[in-house]
């Protein structure tokens, strides 16, 4: 018992690990942080205060929007409290009865904001309006109207521009947990699998990968976040994927590729992450988005590959079951992909399950693998 829940928690201790030095998490948002940054950098979020408030967390954006229209009633309220003090027409300084005020019933400062408010939002209760006996009154009501269609003007953009985030889009769009290494069509392959969960369309898609590490260069240099590029793509080529169905993304480790010097007992034992981003513009919406994921060496499979999700029902529909979307099942696969591609004896041919027509097949996998 206490040897289990030793290794329970040292299993917690190296996730949190995992987690904490992670560039890029599974959903897509980057572990980084600025330090030292100048004053005068941070006046620059205030220039562009449109992208500031667009960014911003909704929790922030709902106090700031209930902050600017409660300041303004306010401050307009006093404005319209001072015109009717200065023209006598608040309650203690006793007005004439033949006395005409500024603005009808506002002769207290609850009634001055009430005013400020029906002013702004253009409600007006009958009771309260203004007159013609003060100019003040009449110019203070037209840059209230004024600002307020601002204030309003400004929110409703800032509103509708958080709702249609590309990124929301990118909800939508998902990737395994895990990689998979395997042989592919007579070589060596790293495999992804990325669903559109919508049916609409992702127009002008296009995958590629970084590969993170730390290198030494030849001067002793040290490199933190040294990036490789990764090439993926599909049987029909790597840009304008018909991304109508889940994809299996596969890239091929020969020679060039940063994973041919590796092998399934050293694979976990190098320090990289794979970062994975996939680029397309929504058909509905016409708005580009990207979605990120990373891998790091524990979670890269080497020996298993994807179980099919694509079939034919007998009407003559085409099925995507997306309970296999993740799972995985071992093939024979090469210990390493130098002795892959150069050492006799140790090309592993995988005999898949043929499917031509598409038909709708049960697929028993005892050693499955699930996310």
């Amino acid at each position: 018992m206490t040897r289990s829940l030793r290794e329970v928690v040292k299993e917690y201790i190296s996730e949190r690990r995992v987690r904490k030095y992670r560039l890029v998490t599974k959903d897509g948002r980057c572990n980084i942080e600025f330090g030292n940054v100048m004053h005068r950098n941070h006046f620059a979020y205030v220039l562009d205060i449109w992208t500031t408030f667009v960014e911003t967390r909704w929790r922030f954006v709902i106090f700031n929007f209930v902050a600017s229209f409660t300041l303004s009633w306010f401050i307009f309220g006093l404005l319209w409290y001072w015109i009717a003090r200065d023209h006598g027409d608040l309650k203690w300084q006793n007005p004439p009865e033949n006395h005409t005020a500024c603005v009808y019933s506002v002769n207290t400062l609850t009634y001055a904001f009430l005013y400020s408010l029906e002013t702004q939002t253009t409600i007006g209760y009958g009771n309260l309006y203004v007159t013609d006996v003060c100019a003040g009154a009449v110019a203070l009501i037209i840059i209230q109207s004024l600002i307020g269609t601002i204030i309003n003007c400004f929110w409703c953009g800032v509103v509708m521009a958080k709702i249609a985030l590309p990124k929301k889009r990118a909800k939508t769009i998902t990737f395994t947990d895990q990689a998979v290494i395997c042989p592919k069509k007579g070589t060596l392959c790293l495999q992804i699998r990325v669903a559109n969960l919508r049916k609409t369309l992702m127009i002008g898609s296009q995958i590629y990968g970084k590969l993170l590490r730390t290198t030494v260069t030849p001067e002793g240099e040290t490199v933190i976040l040294d990036q490789v590029s990764i090439d993926f793509m599909v049987d029909a080529g790597k840009d304008g994927l018909f991304f109508v169905c889940p994809l299996t993304l596969y890239h091929v480790i020969d020679k060039t590729s940063p994973f041919f010097d590796m092998a399934v007992d050293t694979l976990h034992q190098h320090e990289f992450e794979l970062v994975v981003f996939f680029d397309g513009t929504a058909e509905s919406t016409s708005s580009s988005c990207q979605v990120r994921t990373s891998y790091i060496p524990q979670e890269i499979m080497w020996g298993y590959d994807f179980l099919p999700i694509i079939s034919r029902s007998k009407e003559g529909k085409y099925r995507v079951d997306f309970s296999n979307f993740a799972k995985q099942v071992p093939v024979p696969t090469a210990h390493c992909a130098y002795c892959y591609h150069n050492e006799a004896g140790h090309h592993h041919h995988v005999s898949g399950i043929e499917n031509q027509g598409f038909e709708v097949i049960d697929i028993e996998a005892p050693n499955v693998t699930k996310m």
